[in-house]
């Protein structure tokens, strides 16, 4: 798919609104933790600045649900930028208030005015036509750069671009390079194709593998989502957590994995809990033999060499899901030491955002996979093989 670009577009001295991802997590002193997304919207950023525009920026930052609150204030998020852009960034203390009006129809060329959360108005999460028209009013340019949030159908994503015609919106570079990504990686990836899925849940990953199985030549499993299938194969999980009412989808996939001929591997050791805990004890057993009042919490050294063996040829590797619960260090082996593995193959690596690239980042390793998404939610709604309402009114549509 070709999309709007942002390069044809006749920017020189004009007002630019680009819509960023800054959703960036914060430590417990409001610190920014992990400011990839930040430094992910720099080129865009730097390349309107360069056509002498005045830029306003926008963004959501957690879940404030319609309403002020300081926790969620953008302010930590402008003065990163003012560090990466070496210039002054002015702060609206509102979205579409007096203040934000006033600063917007005041920016000057090559200025940068940064709008507050874009969730403190209720209408943005509902795709509200006002707030979408009081957005666009602001500039003469729509760009959305923010791939984290294009799979929600929301104000500043898909209800600003109706706004604007052909002439005057466009994605921005890290939109067109996360598209153009997963393209190439779904329908045309160098083979081998591996995927390794992980995560809590099989619900969250239904669709994605169902879309995936045809296109990869083999699927290893990992995290809470694992234990549904194992159960389903007849093995005592013990108290670990499993989708009793997806069962039946989980031999679906595994019997459309066998009539596909792609491999399908399933952890054969988990380092087990008696409760979810950084104290709890833990011991080693094998998947078949989880004790009843146990819960697996990590894959274990047999499956880790197991699932190296399995990716020493592999040309292409996706991973979407830790291994277990990496957030507690005695549970984030397993997922470290793939990390590591996959980190140092000579295959394409890419990390499909969410907790696989917070995973990557923690262990250092972010600089050693080809490519790392900055959206979780988006990225598997691409596997899923669906259009994100974001992305579909800058699809340039091919004539016949």
């Amino acid at each position: 798919m070709e999309l709007l670009n942002i390069k044809n577009l006749d920017l020189a001295n004009k007002k630019v609104f680009i819509r960023c991802d800054f959703n960036v997590p914060m430590d417990e002193f409001g610190n920014i933790s992990d400011d990839r997304r930040i430094r992910s919207a720099v080129a865009t950023i730097n390349y309107c600045l360069d056509q002498e525009c005045a830029v306003i920026l926008a963004s959501h930052l957690g879940r404030p649900d319609g309403k002020v609150d300081e926790k969620y204030s953008l302010s930590p998020v402008a003065r990163r930028l003012q560090q990466l852009l070496k210039r002054d960034i002015i702060l609206a203390s509102d979205v579409v208030g007096k203040d934000a009006t006033e600063k917007a129809k005041a920016l000057k060329d090559t200025e940068v005015l940064l709008l507050e959360n874009l969730r403190y108005e209720v209408g943005e999460t509902e795709n509200d036509v006002e707030l979408s028209k009081k957005l666009a009013s602001m500039a003469e340019f729509y760009i959305n750069d923010a791939f984290g949030v294009s799979h929600r159908a929301h104000s500043s994503v898909e209800g600003i671009t109706h706004m604007f015609d052909n002439e005057h919106k466009a994605a921005g570079f890290l939109l067109q390079k996360e598209i153009t990504f997963f393209g190439k990686l779904i329908n045309n990836p160098v083979r081998p194709f591996a995927a390794i899925v992980g995560g809590s849940k099989v619900s969250g990953k239904l669709e994605a593998l169902v879309n995936l199985l045809p296109k990869v030549d083999k699927v290893l499993i990992g995290g809470g989502m694992a234990f549904t299938f194992l159960k389903q194969m007849g093995y005592n999980v013990g108290a670990s957590l499993v989708e009793d009412d997806l069962l039946e989808d989980a031999q679906h996939i595994m019997d459309e994995a066998r009539r596909l001929g792609v491999k399908f591997y399933l952890p054969v050791d988990v380092v087990a809990a008696e409760k979810f805990s950084e104290d709890s004890v833990i011991k080693l057993v094998s998947a078949q033999e989880i004790p009843s009042n146990w819960m697996g919490l990590d894959i274990g050294p047999a499956t880790v060499r197991l699932y190296r063996q399995v990716l020493n040829d592999v040309q292409t590797v996706l991973w979407n899901g830790p291994m277990g619960v990496y957030e507690m260090d005695k549970f984030a082996r397993g997922s470290n030491k793939i990390a590591h593995f996959v980190a140092d193959s000579y295959a394409t690596t890419v990390v499909g955002g969410g907790d696989t690239a917070d995973l990557v980042q923690r262990i250092g390793l972010d600089d050693e996979m080809s490519f790392i998404s900055t959206g979780g939610g988006a990225s598997l709604e691409l596997l899923e093989g669906k259009i994100l309402p974001g992305v579909l009114p800058l699809i340039i549509e091919e004539k016949e």
